[in-house]
């Protein structure tokens, strides 16, 4: 009953620490990669050779399909910091772009417009 008990938390445990990273991958538009285009495209080879789908050419492709997601994660989140730093730093200065009061229409006396 405790190896259960022990089994059980562990796989809790796992699914927690994994959770995290699999959220993180979800927030950025990250798209998967297809062997068939990366043949044709990157590799170069003939159709016929992508079809057959040979046992090298599948080793070269989770390769660079390792490579590729290993930078597409911290690219995205450096590119998404850059943004933030844009929008809310550069291009949200108070002294640049004053809050916008409505000034437009003129008020009488009795607080109602004319």
């Amino acid at each position: 009953m405790k190896s259960m008990d022990l089994t059980i938390l562990c796989a809790v445990l796992v699914a927690a620490v994994a959770s995290p990273a699999g959220a993180q991958a979800t927030r950025y538009n990250v798209k998967p990669m297809d062997f068939d285009l990366w043949c044709t495209e990157q590799a170069h080879l003939a159709y016929d050779r992508c079809d057959k789908r040979l046992p090298e050419d599948l080793q070269k492709f989770e390769a660079y399909r390792a490579v590729v997601e290993r930078y597409e994660i911290p690219y995205l989140q450096e590119k998404d910091d850059q943004l933030r730093f844009n929008r809310d730093i550069m291009h949200n200065d108070p002294i640049d772009n004053p809050p916008q009061t409505d000034t437009s229409k003129p008020s009488t006396s009795d607080g109602k417009s004319p």
